[in-house]
């Protein structure tokens, strides 16, 4: 975009963290902060295809960025700024609440799900996806479903929605399945790729994201059974309305815009790098009647189809 100067800036340094900490306690927010600083630093993924991953020239790029980008242009113009430069801070899904509450990051451009838990620590954008927790499985396991992972080996990434999902249920339905933990999604795929673990459990995009671009594609298969519902949205700090209402802003005028199918086709049904992959994953009616009326809600009966 032309009219936001970027800037591709690792911040990882203890003192930077402390600082951005003071500013985002400034009586005046998020808003205060960057226009001081002129600086907006968002946190990104290496591997969350295609939300937010880093291309075959290390550049950041995906979904969630380009709708965080959005975001940058509106506030830059609530704030009358002429120029407004754009730090990318790497997440995991361990840090990045810790992150965005301490104040290192102040858009979470990834693939985070909302839920009702974290609202008690962070605030969300109006949904931009929703998924269904699924398992990824090599064909020749023959695993139809959670139930035939009894007495086997799982992997889910750490930090997730998905790994605490996993854990519950494994106590609850009595599977005894050992749970592996990988530190992100490349890592749990791996697990499944080498054969640490037999099924990987995640979010079906990401699943979908991880077979189209594997060595071999054909060698997998995610299962058809939904686990759970989630709605996928931008991080922000909670306790900040007049960021949030900035935020909200600007989403909800792109929703409703001829622009917003396009992006979604841009990454979903088209052929995305590195690789030209295509995810052939076309919008979910859950998905069109979030953005038909915007919503930050954690509870996933709000995206029951009626």
């Amino acid at each position: 975009m032309s009219y936001v100067r970027i800037a591709a800036i690792v911040t990882t340094s203890a003192a930077l963290a402390v600082s951005a900490t003071a500013s985002a306690q400034d009586p005046g927010g998020t808003l205060a902060k960057i226009k001081r600083t002129n600086t907006i630093t968002l946190g990104v993924r290496d591997g969350s295809i295609p939300f937010s991953f880093l291309d075959d020239r290390q550049r950041y790029q995906g979904y969630s960025i380009d709708l965080c980008m959005k975001i940058v242009a509106a506030v830059q113009k609530h704030l009358n700024m002429s120029g407004l430069k754009v730090v990318t801070n790497p997440v995991t899904a361990a840090n990045r609440i810790p992150l965005m509450a301490n104040g290192t990051i102040d858009l979470e451009c990834g693939s985070t799900t909302n839920n009702a838990e974290r609202q008690k620590q962070v605030a969300f954008a109006p949904t931009m996806f929703v998924i269904a927790n699924r398992l990824l499985t090599k064909k020749s396991s023959n695993i139809g479903s959670l139930a035939d992972m009894k007495g086997k080996t799982l992997v889910a990434t750490a930090g997730t929605t998905t790994h605490k999902q996993m854990t519950m249920l494994n106590a609850e339905r009595k599977l005894g399945m050992k749970i592996l933990v990988g530190k992100d999604h490349p890592e749990s795929f791996l697990m499944l790729e080498t054969s640490r673990a037999v099924a990987e459990a995640n979010d079906d995009i990401l699943l979908a994201g991880q077979v189209a671009t594997a060595r071999n594609p054909d060698q997998y298969v995610i299962g058809t059974e939904a686990l759970s519902v989630e709605p996928y949205g931008i991080m922000l700090r909670r306790g900040d309305p007049k960021f949030k209402a900035v935020v909200d802003s600007a989403l909800t005028d792109l929703y409703r815009s001829d622009e917003f199918p396009k992006i979604y086709a841009k990454w979903f049904t088209s052929a995305i790098p590195p690789r030209g992959i295509n995810l052939n994953f076309p919008m979910s009616a859950q998905l069109k009647a979030a953005i038909a009326k915007p919503t930050d809600s954690p509870d996933p009966a709000a995206y029951a189809v009626k």
